[in-house]
């Protein structure tokens, strides 16, 4: 037997432990562990077996744009959105600002961090973060875990009552299109950026005018910029919050930490395709898009067409209210088609008064060659609409807002440190990236953290696999408080002993009880969460010998397991691993 003692952890122990439960504010603190996610999601047999699947084989030979829009709709189908308080549990916001005292303030944790105090955007302070994120019925010091979700954890959702498909939270499906979009769909890691803000995660690929992810969907350049109420919740996060980390292959940039191991030139060259990505030129159906998302203004213009040699006029509200309901939009190639679908009692044929004539408008933007970057053209532009809308300059700010988005992104004045790189090739088979990323775990942080995320029990320590699952799975103690342990111990062991990790890979407690499934090895380390939070004077010991797994404490339980294991665990009494 492999007798593991579990003691005190130093500081780059309480990393490794992150590893294993990935909450949002362990990412934020440990920056590396983004990364390591995405390179667990893509060591997963999981992402691999969609590859045989029919939607995704018939595309083989088709560009990467083209499988990246199948691979949309296929987390579409699968997945849904789920940021719940109860599925990972809560938490009290001194025991972690004390956990990661070691590494951040509690002023700047909560200057970045939206469970400590940052707010966000107005949207976010007028509803009340904590009333919007349903945590007013606790005290000001609970907080969920918001564990990020493994793609395993992720699919196992289909087990959990009242889910049909597959779940995960923002930075969850962020990991899994990052992973996704390199082993279905052929973009290299080194295109692929996850931008992380406070209150979200979103990824961007650098492909054609460039793609975010918001998180089941893709947002394409001209998607951000066509006014809908989708694009404008899209556009939130980079228009009004910090970013607070960009992760990439090559290592990372933090908000708040003076080094950053990302490639200085792959930043910058990130830097600029965002920048380009956020601005577009001005131009009438950009002002289109602009009044599609400010409905207010529609009054004030008017849309007049040729019938036979005579000008009709017709309201932009009326017609905007016809393209709610059509397949064609305003200011795209259909716009004729859009115009033929109004009724002909719409269209007046003199011109409407206090209304700006759309094509006198396209004409002066053509001739004056109006760029809102500019504080001159700026000043043209109101003077053109001031006789018409009221306060005109307010008008052309948020229009010049509409059109270009400053990213607040770290600052380039960092010291950038160089590290090894992840590099891998999208023609690589999974058994050699697996390959790969075990020989540069000494000479790369993220690497080694990824086979923790990953939960690779047979090339890891169990040291920190143990202190996550005695420490940080509330959910597990919860659904058993009304339990004795003879009860908890049937419950457990009448559920199915599958575990939803395969091979060697072991599951968090409150992943089995989630779930309602798991290997024995996995049962008797809820027992064990259970019983030292019930009694933390108890010496707890657990033996496993292949597939016979006994836990010692008040009395013995014995469990099965298919894991294959061998191995001793002591959980020493009253300890809080630190």
């Amino acid at each position: 037997m492999n007798a593991e003692q579990l003691v005190r952890m130093d500081s780059t122990g309480e990393k490794y432990t992150s590893a294993m439960t990935l909450s949002d504010m362990e990412i934020f603190v440990f920056p590396e562990l983004m990364y390591a996610l995405v390179l667990a999601n893509i060591m997963s047999p999981v992402i691999w077996q969609w590859r045989q699947l029919d939607c995704f084989k018939k595309l083989k030979g088709k560009s990467s744009y083209r499988k990246l829009m199948r691979l949309k709709q296929f987390i579409m189908d699968e997945f849904e959105f789920n940021l719940d308080l109860e599925t990972w549990g809560l938490t009290g916001k001194d025991k972690e600002l004390q956990r990661f005292s070691k590494f951040i303030t509690p002023e700047e944790m909560a200057k970045s961090n939206a469970l400590f105090g940052y707010h966000g955007d107005k949207y976010y302070f007028d509803v009340d973060i904590r009333r919007h994120f349903g945590l007013d019925k606790y005290n000001d010091d609970i907080i969920p875990y918001w564990k990020t979700e493994t793609v395993e954890a992720m699919n196992a959702f289909r087990l959990k009552q009242g889910y049909k498909t597959g779940a995960g939270e923002c930075v969850s499906l962020a990991a899994l299109y990052a992973a996704a979009a390199f082993v279905i769909c052929g973009i290299p890691l080194e295109d692929i950026f996850m931008i992380l803000t406070p209150l979200h995660s979103q990824n961007f690929f650098d492909l054609n005018d460039g793609i975010l992810t918001n998180n089941r969907r893709l947002v394409t350049k001209t998607m951000w910029f066509n006014g809908s109420p989708i694009s404008n919740k899209a556009q939130r996060a980079l228009r009004n919050e910090n970013i607070t980390i960009v992760a990439h292959s090559s290592g990372y940039i933090h908000c708040l930490y003076e080094d950053a191991t990302i490639d200085s030139q792959a930043y910058k060259r990130f830097t600029a395709k965002l920048k380009a990505y956020l601005s577009a030129e001005f131009s009438l159906p950009v002002i289109a898009s602009f009044l599609r998302a400010n409905r207010d203004y529609q009054k004030f213009f008017q849309v007049c067409r040729d019938c036979h040699g005579h000008t009709q006029f017709l309201k932009a509200e009326l017609l905007f209210h016809y393209e709610h309901n059509s397949n064609y939009r305003i200011g795209e190639k259909t716009f004729d088609k859009l115009l033929a679908e109004v009724s002909e009692e719409d269209f007046v044929t003199y011109q409407l008064p206090n209304r700006i004539r759309c094509d006198q408008l396209e004409l002066f933007i053509e001739k004056q060659k109006i760029d809102l970057k500019k504080s001159k053209d700026k000043d043209s532009l109101t003077d053109f609409f001031a006789p018409v809308i009221p306060q005109p300059r307010n008008f052309v700010k948020q229009l010049a807002d509409f059109i270009h988005i400053e990213p607040q992104l770290p600052s380039l004045e960092k010291n950038f440190v160089t590290i090894k790189p992840i590099e891998i090739d999208v023609k690589q088979k999974r058994e050699e990236i697996i390959s790969y990323l075990q020989s540069i775990r000494q000479k790369n942080d993220t690497a080694d953290l990824a086979f923790y995320a990953f939960r690779d029990m047979k090339n890891c320590s169990w040291l920190p696999f143990v202190k996550a699952a005695i420490q940080r799975n509330p959910v597990s103690v919860q659904m058993t408080e009304s339990m004795s342990l003879q009860q908890t111990f049937d419950w457990l062991a009448n559920m199915p002993n599958d575990s939803i990790y395969d091979n060697a890979r072991l599951a968090q407690p409150d992943e089995v009880v989630n779930y309602l499934c798991g290997d024995g090895v996995e049962k008797a380390l809820v027992l064990a969460n259970v019983i030292h939070q019930r009694n933390r004077q108890q010496q707890i010991e657990i033996t496993v010998d292949n597939s016979n797994v006994i836990l010692k404490a008040e009395g013995e339980y014995h469990f099965v397991s298919d894991k294959g294991f061998n191995k001793k665990l002591d959980i020493p009494e009253d300890t809080n691993f630190s």
